[in-house]
C-alpha cells in the first residue's frame, strides 16, 4: 500500500526549492493539498501510475538530500540545545538578585525567539 509520511511536508518545505517545478507541484498536491493520485493525474495529465512513480522518485530525492545535507537533523539538534540553555538559564535566574534576573529573562526571551523561529522554519516535532 502507498502510504503518506506525514512528516514529509517539513522536508518538502526545506528541500522543495531544489526540485523541479513539476516535482514540487506533484508533491504539493499530494502532501499539502491532500489530493488523491487520481486527482493529481487529472490535474497534470499524467497517468495515475505515473503520478505514483513521480511521487516515489521525488520522495527518494528529498530523503537523499536530507541524508546528505542534514538540515532537519541539525535543526532538531540546535532546537534541543536552545531548550536546554533556556532551562539552565531559568534555574540560574531563580537564585540571583533582581538585576541579574532581568538580564537573564532577556536572554531567555531571545532564546525563545530563536527557538520559535527555528520551529516555524521546519523543525519536525515528534
Amino acid at each position: 500500500m502507498f502510504e503518506k509520511n506525514m512528516m514529509f511536508p517539513v522536508l518538502l518545505d526545506t528541500y522543495g526549492v531544489l526540485l523541479t517545478e513539476r516535482k514540487r507541484e506533484i508533491l504539493d498536491y499530494y502532501y499539502n493539498e491532500d489530493y488523491s493520485l487520481s486527482e493529481i493525474s487529472e490535474l497534470t495529465g499524467i497517468s495515475r501510475q505515473g503520478v505514483r512513480d513521480a511521487i516515489k522518485k521525488s520522495e527518494e530525492e528529498v530523503y537523499d538530500l536530507e541524508a546528505k545535507l542534514k538540515i532537519i537533523e541539525k535543526s532538531r539538534e540546535q532546537s534541543a540545545i536552545v531548550d536546554e540553555i533556556i532551562a539552565q538559564v531559568a534555574c540560574i535566574s531563580a537564585g540571583t538578585d533582581p538585576d541579574t534576573q532581568v538580564k537573564l529573562q532577556k536572554v531567555i526571551e531571545m532564546l525563545n525567539t530563536v527557538r520559535t523561529a527555528d520551529r516555524s522554519d521546519g523543525d519536525i516535532q515528534e
